[in-house]
């Protein structure tokens, strides 16, 4: 497992950026193109209400404005990503935040000025001018989030203010990825197994059980060590969304999330509830673990061991044929669009480097492609992460032609359904297809594992997020010792006495979310995405008439409807707890098959 540095990749598996921005010379005549659209752009203030032509040409100009700032953005931030200690890198990231920041904080005038604009005479405009029609879900979504949009003067404030809170919080990221120093895992004949953000979860699967003990602990231990630091910014992060939320009048920074995304906080209790409702199905699984791997104890560094004995080798080409398979229910030309982009046309930077930041993402915007960053591995935990990000990538990249970036850009609470459906329909041509109990047992130990991502950590996160924002809200503190006790006692529940826990190791797992943790309730959309993925990979692979059809029009509706309106269109309600209750239902059906599988191998 020995990483390779970042010139050591092959060029086919990393991003392809000149795609962006050929050099750097390009790249700063972007910059210097943006802050011309910025600077026209900003001759505009107090003129929106004065015509529909006068509002049509602004628009238009602050969409060329827009798209050409996502390109500086992509090409300046992404290399930080696949090397953390690159200084250059870092660099550039800095300057197109910066840059970002700063132009932006220049145009906060205009949404002000739009929502002084009566409805009334806006419907007027909107018959008058075809220019304005394309905007008319933007218009809308201002119009209900009035009160919470303040003065022209006040949201330049906050908006040039959003790269120190950015960079005040981003101490965290930076800290993990780039200055933690990981001890080796070292097996039970003395072996040495590096530890990084890009090779753990490989040396928590390692069939040797020292290597897993000794690599969870230096994992652990190494963030304890900065454990009071990675407090003070985490708190840090969570006053920054306490203050903004009270700025702009909400009730809380959980309205805040709920409210500006417009989703009903009936989901979010639902979430919840029934989440907590069902934990004996987790309890039940976390037995049958432990019985699968033969031991006495099942202690946190065994949750990712092997339960196969012949675990499948995955190439990423291969990964990319299995996923290709599962997807072709969406037919021809998704999958063929999916196929270009990771074979030919560089959106995946694929493997793990020295310095490379941990987990995986997609991004991009109009001008670009939707990126990918990942550290792939060779097995089904690679090919089942590369099929989430695709998810998200395809998602992406069929909005772009449903118009303008204010209705191209689809909510986190969307997002996480189209990853998650790619998974589920994969796992789900895997399980038909691959009759060998042991490649059987292999699929559902991906499945149970990004089921224990996605529907035990993310909704025990969100609690966490839910307490260390009423700790704030009423006063109190956010110390290192608080969170580690709030966090042990969350996993306790979870656990249901069937996991032996440290407690302190176990409750530094909040430190390891250093992303997740500054994004304002996102953690707890994975697990609303993977109940409403099922849900509608269900309709597909039950036969249900036009399903398939119906989801692709989800994808492509990005932002142009209510998040829960584009979940109504594909064929689920999210504002009631059975989407929640049928992903438990599927999940316990996969600790049945597992149970049963286990049993016939003796």
């Amino acid at each position: 497992m020995e990483l390779k540095t970042r010139d050591q990749i092959e060029t086919a598996y990393k991003w392809d950026l000149e795609s962006v921005f050929p050099d750097e010379a390009a790249w700063e005549n972007g910059i210097g193109e943006a802050t011309e659209l910025c600077d026209e752009a900003s001759t505009y203030e107090g003129l929106l209400a004065d015509s529909p032509v006068i509002l049509a040409d602004f628009l238009e100009l602050r969409e060329r404005f827009a798209r050409l700032v996502g390109k500086i953005y992509m090409w300046g931030g992404l290399p930080s990503n696949a090397d953390t200690t690159d200084s250059v890198a870092l660099g550039y990231r800095g300057r197109a935040m910066g840059t970002a920041g700063e132009l932006y904080s220049r145009l906060a005038f205009a949404e002000p000025e739009m929502i002084g604009i009566p409805r009334d005479t806006m419907n007027a405009w909107l018959d008058a001018e075809p220019r304005l029609v394309p905007y008319t879900h933007y218009f809308d979504r201002l119009q209900k989030m009035a009160e919470h949009v303040r003065s022209a003067e006040v949201e330049q404030v906050l908006g040039s203010l959003n790269d120190t809170f950015t960079t005040m919080t981003g101490t965290h990221g930076v800290l993990a990825n780039a200055d933690l120093k990981f001890k080796p895992a070292v097996g039970s004949d003395g072996s040495e197994h590096p530890v990084a953000q890009g090779t753990i979860r490989a040396v928590l699967a390692h069939p040797d059980r020292e290597v897993r003990k000794s690599g969870y602990l230096s994992y652990a231990d190494a963030h304890l060590d900065f454990k009071n630091t990675m407090a003070n910014a985490l708190s840090a992060g969570i006053k920054r969304n306490v203050a903004t939320a009270r700025i702009r009048k909400y009730k809380s920074g959980l309205d805040m999330a709920l409210t500006g995304s417009f989703i009903p906080h009936a989901v979010f209790n639902n979430l919840i509830d029934t989440f907590k409702a069902n934990l004996p199905t987790w309890h039940r699984y976390w037995a049958i673990r432990r019985k699968a791997l033969g031991l006495n104890e099942l202690h946190e560094y065994d949750l990712k061991a092997g339960l196969s004995k012949s675990p499948p080798v995955v190439s990423y080409e291969q990964s990319v044929d299995m996923i290709s398979a599962g997807m072709a229910p969406l037919g021809d030309e998704y999958v063929g669009i999916m196929r270009r982009g990771c074979l030919e046309d560089r959106w995946v930077d694929v493997y793990p480097n020295k310095g490379k930041r941990m987990g995986a993402f997609s991004a991009g915007g109009p001008g670009t492609k939707p990126f990918i960053m990942m550290s792939y591995t060779d097995d089904l935990f690679g090919m089942s992460t590369l099929a989430h990000e695709l998810g998200h990538s395809m998602h992406t990249y069929l909005t772009w032609d449903s118009g303008n970036l204010s209705v191209s850009r689809y909510g986190m609470f969307v997002a996480e359904t189209a990853s998650n459906f790619n998974q589920a329909l994969v796992r789900a041509h895997l399980l038909e297809t691959e009759s060998d109990p042991e490649f059987q047992i292999a699929i559902i130990e991906e499945a149970m594992a990004n089921f224990h991502r996605y529907f035990f950590i993310m909704p025990t996160l969100a609690r966490l997020e839910l307490a260390m924002h009423e700790r704030t809200e009423a006063g109190q503190s956010l110390t290192a010792d608080d969170l580690i006790n709030i966090t042990a006692d969350l996993y306790a529940e979870g656990y249901g006495g069937e996991v032996v826990m440290d407690r302190e190791r176990i409750g530094i797992t909040w430190a390891q979310f250093h992303t997740h943790l500054y994004s304002r309730f996102y953690v707890y959309q994975y697990a609303t995405g993977i109940a409403a993925a099922h849900a509608l990979a269900d309709r597909i692979l039950s036969g249900t008439p036009n399903a398939a059809e119906e989801y692709l029009s989800f994808l492509r509706a990005g932002g142009s409807v209510y998040p829960l309106d584009a979940l109504n269109m594909a064929g689920v309600d999210m504002t009631l707890p059975t989407p929640v209750e049928t992903a438990f239902n599927t999940l316990s059906g996969y600790v049945d098959r597992l149970e049963k599988l286990i049993e016939q191998r003796g």
